[in-house]
């Protein structure tokens, strides 16, 4: 672990913080750092249709949304402000077309849609579903439930959904073996909700589908493949170029969910701390992306027992990391003195005793701070 004063960057306490270890879900911390340094902030993603060469077929063409949604106006998905099949289907319908075929290009994703050491039981578990660059509620079987089992072809169920809305056999609905004609007619095109507000989705509830497709965001920023090696080199190079020192980080994705992703206490203390600290003002964003310990997010049910103006609850913001045996806290407190001080623990083979050590070093910061 390792505990940093948010203003002076002074290191405070550490043990072994250069200990590369598995992180969990605090990766997302870098995912979300890199993408508030990359992107703007109000950037959306679009998916278009566009005319095929071929007379009666359309193609839907990925653009890296996740979120796009085959649910109808009014009704909730999990997602806010994400975008209809609905509509793209009624622009289709108002440019005069009547297609008889769909195919579906998701040429701008490369590589393969599982990264290395995740777990496909997890795709029936709801943590995560094959990385396309279109997908029908990131895969969700139902849409408006956040562990729902996931589908293992998010992007052809995304074509089937708009075969149905156009009266679409969907037998003549394929995935297209090569990528959209260029200067191909546009029919039609939804976006995606702001960038800043699919983030705030990301972290709060550590949304693992979420974080690939922004990683894929970040990627393209910099020029690089939209894979998962593509996307974890441009999130490393984007905040190394910032001087956000991740030198003890090897990581397969950039969601945390892969079992041989690593990363040190220092790397993720740094992370925070350069959006808690006075020389990276781009980065402050970040803090208010952090669920708030007993009252939101991952952290709503964590520190329960504080008698109300006693305990950290509210006054600790902090990402979560939980796999098997695998416990980690990335985040910022201010203590009782009004000092602002950011900490990165993380506990691996330990099981439930690692994570109710991490909860007692926080609350123990929050109580008298980090003393030497």
């Amino acid at each position: 672990g390792r505990i940093t004063d948010a203003m002076t960057a002074e290191e405070l306490w550490q043990r072994q913080d250069n200990v590369p270890l598995l992180p969990a879900s605090t990766n997302k911390t870098l995912t979300s750092a890199a993408a508030l340094l990359a992107l703007d902030r109000e950037a959306r993603v679009t998916t278009r249709v566009v005319a095929a060469d071929q007379p009666g077929t359309i193609v839907l063409v990925g653009g890296g949304d996740p979120t796009l949604s085959a649910a109808p106006r009014g009704q909730d998905t999990w997602y806010h402000g994400a975008a209809r099949i609905s509509d793209l289907a009624d622009q289709v319908r108002r440019n005069g077309v009547a297609p008889t075929a769909v195919q579906v290009d998701t040429s701008l994703f490369s590589g393969p849609t599982m990264a290395p050491g995740w777990d496909p039981a997890d795709i029936d578990g709801g943590d995560i579903a094959p990385i396309q660059s279109v997908m029908l509620d990131a895969g969700r079987i139902q849409p408006a439930t956040d562990e729902s089992r996931r589908s293992l072809t998010p992007a052809l169920d995304a074509g089937h959904a708009l075969a149905a809305a156009l009266g679409v056999d969907p037998q003549r609905v394929t995935i297209a073996g090569h990528p959209a004609p260029i200067g191909a007619r546009q029919l039609a095109a939804v976006q995606s909700a702001p960038l800043v507000e699919r983030l705030y989705e990301m972290m709060n509830v550590s949304d693992n589908v979420m974080a690939e497709c922004i990683a894929r965001e970040v990627a393209a920023s910099m020029h690089r493949p939209l894979s998962f090696a593509g996307a974890v080199d441009a999130v490393i190079n984007r905040l190394n170029t910032a001087h956000v020192d991740t030198s003890g980080a090897t990581l397969q994705d950039s969601s945390g969910l892969s079992v041989f992703d690593r990363l040190t206490a220092k790397d993720l203390d740094g992370v925070v701390q350069a959006a808690a600290g006075p020389d990276q003002p781009s980065l402050r964003a970040l803090l208010d992306l952090l669920p708030i310990a007993g009252g939101s997010g991952t952290l709503s049910d964590r520190f329960p027992d504080a008698t109300p103006g006693f305990g950290p609850a509210g006054w600790l913001r902090a990402k979560t990391g939980s796999l098997t045996a695998i416990n980690s806290l990335a985040g910022v407190v201010t203590d009782r003195t009004g000092r602002v001080l950011t900490f990165a623990f993380i506990s691996n083979d330990a099981g439930p005793t690692g994570r109710t050590a991490i909860d007692a070093l926080a609350t123990a910061l929050w109580s008298c701070g980090c003393i030497t």
